[in-house]
């Protein structure tokens, strides 16, 4: 999880690789009116993100109710999202975290988010521009309680790949 340039999609497809499972990036289940929006530099309203979260979820939860370990790149970036994916799990009780839904901050500073995005942007790679940034940051939001993990985004794939391993499975 993170903000848009963190590392979600890069580093969830090496991990699904190297633990031998699918990997879903969030944004390929974004509708296109999400795809649009966020083209033309208006950040998400709660009711673009819900069903989007919802869709998620109930992607996820197939997945645990077959006994399928999924990564999923998606920016969950407040309590209220990463509960909605949380729900995935049939027996998750909400509010008390204790779940098969793990989730995994790949933590970057602000300025080397924005010149990752500025460099995706300069290659056409990213439907979201930079100028989006400061919204997310603005949305994220961490509670201790939650348990997630954090991990320093800047450093090398493989060894983010590798500590994440160490964390979580």
């Amino acid at each position: 999880m993170g903000v848009c340039g963190a590392g979600k999609s890069t580093i969830g497809e090496m991990l699904a690789k190297v633990v031998n499972c699918s990997f879903l990036d969030a944004d390929d289940f974004h509708p296109q009116s999400n795809k649009e929006k966020m083209q033309k530099g208006i950040p998400l309203s709660e009711e673009d993100r819900v069903p989007w979260l919802e869709k998620l979820r109930d992607h996820l939860n197939v997945c645990l109710v077959s006994h399928k370990t999924v990564i999923l790149g998606c920016s969950a970036l407040q309590k209220r999202y990463r509960e909605i994916l949380r729900s995935a799990d049939p027996i998750y009780v909400p509010q008390t975290y204790l779940c098969s839904v793990k989730f995994v901050l790949l933590d970057v500073q602000a300025e080397v988010l924005a010149a990752r995005l500025e460099k995706r942007a300069a290659e056409g790679n990213h439907f979201m521009p930079a100028k989006l940034l400061q919204s997310q940051l603005d949305l994220l939001q961490i509670e201790e309680s939650e348990g997630i993990y954090k991990v320093d985004g800047t450093q090398s794939p493989q060894v983010i790949v590798s500590t994440i391993q160490a964390l979580i499975l």
